[in-house]
């Protein structure tokens, strides 16, 4: 189970699959990724980080608070979480650690500073 979190035109309606495109593709890495690296603002992060998204973001909806958000609102949440659990990465993506939870978000953070304007969706 995880979180396919893109991020859409402003001026669309929300629809799954429908990312922002970039001129150069990005490299950030979740639980899967494209080799070569992708043109769309998607980022697959596995649900393995849940209980760090609630204590960090949002006590309810976790890391899916975003969700209908732009990056400008958001940015300065995602930099707090990350900045509080740390981005050092364990040698296993999918264990549960907080520096884990915390890299797992640069891949966002990196969304919202590429397009403070793209609204987040995901499933």
């Amino acid at each position: 189970m995880s979180y396919d979190i893109y991020m859409r035109e402003p001026s669309r309606e929300p629809i799954l699959d429908n990312p922002i495109k970039l001129n150069k593709p990005h490299y950030f890495k979740g639980g899967t990724h494209s080799l070569g690296g992708t043109n769309e603002l998607t980022l697959n992060i596995t649900y393995n980080y849940y209980k760090f998204y609630t204590e960090t973001i949002d006590s309810e909806k976790g890391i899916r608070w975003i969700y209908g958000k732009t990056g400008e609102e958001v940015l300065p949440l995602l930099e707090a979480a990350a900045g509080v659990l740390g981005v050092k990465q364990s040698d296993n993506y999918w264990e549960a650690t907080p520096g884990n939870a915390g890299h797992a978000l640069l891949g966002l953070i990196a969304f919202c500073k590429l397009r403070p304007d793209g609204i987040f969706e995901g499933d």
